[in-house]
């Protein structure tokens, strides 16, 4: 019993980590990103279409992305999504390629995307301690019903804690790299 709530807990707060991971590679760091034009739907023959799904997107430089539609016809149609995503970034269309310059960052941008980082990071932690709080209750409940022991419930208890300040200890790594790298002229 207590290793199925143990392990329900790791698979939860994994998939936080993972969430956090990805919302962390939306965050434009004055580098080229390709993930920064995932969220970019684009009108396709009356279907919003994500932009990755219908264009090859590739970073020649790291100040450059490319974007070459599938569909030469939808070009205009792709630069217009772009230009709606408010992203702050501008394309430029030659008819075949898009191409998008990423302009460097100021360092009073760079101080405000990295405070924003650090309130995301935090709003990660607050929900791998609430997947805690829930796994304690499920803890609390099974013994409450003596499914288990107490014995047995603080010992899952201190699993899941252990479990908690790990991952914790995890979105604080990788918002460390994500903020030195936000930081980085």
């Amino acid at each position: 019993m207590i290793d199925e709530v143990v392990e329900e807990t790791r698979d939860r707060m994994g998939k936080t980590q993972k969430a956090f991971v990805k919302e962390m590679g939306k965050v434009r760091t004055g580098r080229a990103s390709q993930s920064m034009l995932d969220s970019v739907k684009v009108d396709y023959y009356g279907t919003q279409t994500p932009l990755p799904q219908m264009a090859t997107v590739s970073i020649p430089e790291s100040r450059l992305i490319t974007v070459k539609p599938w569909d030469i016809s939808v070009i205009n149609s792709v630069e217009k999504a772009i230009h709606k995503a408010n992203l702050g970034l501008t394309p430029s269309n030659d008819g075949k390629l898009i191409r998008i310059s990423i302009p460097p960052l100021t360092e009073e941008r760079r101080k405000e995307i990295a405070k924003n980082v650090s309130k995301i990071c935090e709003d990660y932690k607050v929900a791998v301690r609430n997947i805690r709080r829930d796994s304690n209750d499920m803890l609390k409940e099974l013994q409450k019903d003596g499914e288990i022991s107490e014995d047995d419930s603080f010992k899952g208890q201190k699993q899941v804690q252990d479990l908690t300040d790990e991952y914790i200890q995890r979105l604080d790594d990788i918002f460390a790299e994500k903020e030195k790298e936000i930081l980085e002229i």
